[in-house]
Order: structure tokens, then sequence, then C-alpha cells
């Protein structure tokens, strides 16, 4: 295991200083809207967080952990919130893999795809799309959650923002529950799969839904991904631990120690696995964790995209 405080310490100097958990600059982490036609004015704001586009930089440095962990080099972590963000930022942008890249793009079109076939107002801003704070949360830095997450709060509000359309579990939670706790600021916030307004067959008809804690325990809304399945003519078969009693993936875990999180990632893919149906996430971590599991995964954008 590397020493929480140091892996903790990295992140909240990357996030102060970069706005995002990696140290990459979002204008090379956020590029998924060029080359398709977005509004900039609508009634509600697609707010994508940066999950979906962390993607490729949670594959690469959670595979270098994995490999350094309880070895020698796990005591240099503690040095890297001293290096030129820059340096770090653009070498982590170059190495990063573009097929993730793409395919993390792609996921972001689909939604985008489905907010239209529903035909919602929506609209995206690229220069407000900031990542969250979540992680900083998750690992105990309340105060450091606090100041990125004001500092969010406030680029939307100066903007006039009020709606906003999430794409994931953790910055859902984040902004309906986390920021009027944490910051007093209260946005009406939906997630994208609330607002499909159609239906339609699919060429799949049966699939097993892995619930992310965040919708499943703490937001407990898993019951609105398995409604628009059904009207999609899709079945979602039941899973031993769902809904409020859903097993983690153990990707959250993955920053502090790979082996635990890959202890509880085995016990998740086999309760998955038991109901013999192709496995949809609706989580950008669960779904590139689970995949470290061996299986083959959808997330649920793509899904439902292929229907709008």
């Amino acid at each position: 295991m590397f020493k929480p405080r140091d892996i903790i310490e990295l992140i909240a100097d990357n996030v102060r200083k970069t706005r995002n958990p990696f140290g990459v600059p979002n204008v090379l982490m956020n590029r998924w809207w060029k080359g398709i036609d977005l509004r900039t004015e609508g009634d509600e704001l697609l707010f994508t967080g940066l999950m979906y586009q962390s993607v490729p930089y949670i594959e690469m440095t959670t595979r270098h952990l994995e490999r350094y962990e309880d070895s020698a080099v796990a005591d240099y972590v503690k040095y890297g919130k001293y290096m030129p963000k820059f340096v770090v930022g653009l070498g982590l942008a170059l190495l990063s893999s573009k097929e993730e890249k793409k395919k993390s793009s792609d996921m972001l079109h689909s939604i985008a795809k489905v907010l239209t076939r529903s035909k919602v107002d929506f609209c995206y801003k690229p220069e407000l799309d900031y990542y969250s704070g979540v992680l900083l949360y998750d690992l105990g830095d309340i105060d450091g959650f606090m100041s990125h997450a004001r500092f969010v709060a406030d680029r939307l509000r100066e903007d006039g923002v009020k709606k906003l359309i999430t794409v994931d579990p953790h910055t859902t939670y984040a902004l309906k529950v986390l920021y009027p706790k944490y910051v007093g600021e209260t946005f009406e916030v939906k997630t994208y799969f609330e607002l499909v307004n159609f239906r339609g067959e699919n060429g799949t008809k049966q699939v097993t839904l892995h619930d992310p804690c965040m919708y499943g325990r703490y937001l407990e809304m898993s019951d609105v991904p398995t409604k628009v399945l059904e009207n999609l003519g899709i079945e979602c078969v039941p899973v031993r631990n769902s809904g409020k009693f859903t097993n983690c993936c153990g990707g959250p875990a993955e920053s502090i120690s790979p082996k635990l999180s890959r202890e509880v990632l085995e016990r998740r893919v086999k309760e998955l696995q038991s109901t013999g149906a192709p496995i949809v996430a609706m989580c950008p971590i669960c779904m590139t964790h689970l995949k470290k599991g061996g299986v083959e995964v959808e997330d649920l954008s793509t899904l439902i995209a292929r229907c709008a």
C-alpha cells in the first residue's frame, strides 16, 4: 500500500494548481467537443466534470501504481508535487492512449446524441466544465474539497447557471449533495439518463447493469436507468447485490492500494458474470476498473444511443 498521505497531498496539489487530479491542463484533457455541433446557449448546461475525459489517465496511472506498490519506488510518490505541473501534465497527455481518448470522447458524443434525440434544451461551455473535486472529499481532504468546490460553484454562478446535466455518479453526488452542504450552492441537477424521452428497440435484449455506489447506495436512483432500458426493450437481469446493497467495483481504492482494489474487483466481477448477460456500466471509473477484471463492459450511454 502507498502511504495515503503522500497520495492525497499529490492529488490535492494537482487540483489546486491545474483544477484536476492528474495535473493535465484542461485544454489538453477536455477536447471531446471539438468538431461536433454543440450549442453554447440553452436552458441546461451539460457538465461532464471531466470524468470520462479522465479515463485514459486513470488507466495509465493506476497501471503504474499497481506495478510499483510495496516497492522502493512507492516512497518517492511524495516528491511528485514538487515537479512542474506543465511538464508532468504534458507528459501524461502525450503518453496516454489515443485509442482510450477516442473511446472516452465517443461516449460523451453518445450522451450528447441522447439528449438531442430527447429534445433537451441543453448547451455546452467547455470553459465552465471543471472537475468537481469529489476525490478530495473521498480521501478526507475536506478543506481542499471545499476550496475547489467554491471555485467551481463561483464560476457557474457568475455565468448564471442554474440547471446542470451530469454524466457520472461521482459528479452527480458532489453537485447534488456535497456542494449544498459544504459551499452552500444549490443547482438543479439531473443525470442525462433521467432526461431520456424516447422509446425504441435495441439488438441487445438482456444486460447485467452494474450499480455504482453513488447511484445505488447514496442517491438511490438505480430504478431510473432500469426503466429507461425497459422502454428500449432491454431487460436488466437481477444481480445478487444491487441498488442500495450494491457492491463496489474497487475502482476508488486504486490510488491508495491497487492490490486491495483488485480483491474487491474480483468479487464484484464474479457477481456480475453469474447472470450470463452482457455487463453494462454507468460510471467511467467502474467501467475502466471492471475491464481490468478481464470482462467486456459497455457504457450505458453507448447502449442507449444505439436507439437514438
